[in-house]
């Protein structure tokens, strides 16, 4: 599933691709949204905006297209009308004279006035979106203690949109590593340190990623083994999808094991599984 990210990443080229010219046509492939196509014919895109792993796409007569990914959606920004050879089933389309945005795969699609688009389920109960809010990490660690989230095991925690927007399972694997925390432990069992190095890392994983492709791992080491050969799966993660491998930090054998049914990758050492309160 894309992430926070890649969400934010496809949004960028979505509103390169659309802004500044008015729509020749667009159409949808669920037919309980067919009689909106005529609507944005010669309409403009203001903005693309993301909240998490959903978009928002900005029309100037006052609707908005929300879509969301979820597991296999995926956005393709073409030359107009250059449909690419995939097996994936198109569901919106929208071309102007000089480009066509194609997003394909995804169930989760709505048009939604600009009044109602907070009051949408996803969007109301959706946490902070690091990449569009600002955000500073004093405010972070105090919503770490808010008691709707401090006796949660971080493990399921980071994945709950309503906790932190766009924060996914390689995301969630990678800023438990940088913080030090087993994913087995609770932010209630966290020290002040702890926490402070969480709302660290969940605000600049989420950049690096997004301004680096999808690298969480140092950036300076990324390049080195890069340049040494390393293909991109070698380099790009701390500790996502390292199982067996060594620790880049102190050596020892990165451990997976399935946290909230998905995969989660730590290092026994660097994370121990210590409770400093019980709290």
């Amino acid at each position: 599933m894309p992430e926070g990210p890649e969400i934010r990443r496809a949004a960028d080229h979505v509103e390169k691709a659309l802004t500044g010219r008015p729509v020749l046509e667009l159409s949808f492939a669920f037919e309980q949204l067919k009689d909106y196509e005529e609507m944005f014919q010669g309409a403009m895109i203001k903005r693309v905006e993301t909240r998490g792993k959903a978009m928002l796409i900005r029309f100037d007569q006052g609707l908005t297209i929300y879509s969301h990914n979820q597991l296999y959606g995926k956005w393709y920004v073409r030359n107009a009308y250059n449909y690419p050879k995939t097996n994936r089933q198109l569901r919106l389309a929208i071309h102007n004279e000089k480009k066509s945005a194609l997003l394909y795969s995804a169930s989760d699609i709505e048009v939604l006035k600009d009044e109602e688009v907070e009051e949408h389920p996803f969007i109301a109960k959706v946490g902070p979106d690091l990449l569009n809010e600002s955000v500073t990490r004093e405010e972070l660690v105090e919503r770490f203690k808010d008691k709707s989230f401090r006796r949660r095991k971080w493990s399921s925690l980071l994945l709950d949109q309503a906790f932190i927007a766009g924060v996914g399972n390689y995301l969630r694997s990678e800023i438990l590593f940088c913080a030090n925390i087993h994913p087995e432990l609770r932010p209630a069992d966290c020290t002040e340190e702890q926490l402070r190095k969480a709302a660290g890392a969940c605000i600049d994983l989420m950049w690096r990623s997004y301004e680096n492709k999808g690298i969480t791992n140092d950036l300076e080491l990324a390049h080195r083994l890069k340049s040494e050969g390393a293909k991109r799966y070698q380099y790009r993660h701390w500790v996502f999808n390292r199982e067996g491998q060594p620790c880049r930090i102190d050596g020892t054998e990165i451990i997976k094991y399935k946290a909230a049914s998905r995969r989660c990758y730590y290092c026994p050492t660097c994370q121990a599984k210590t409770s400093s309160s019980g709290k």
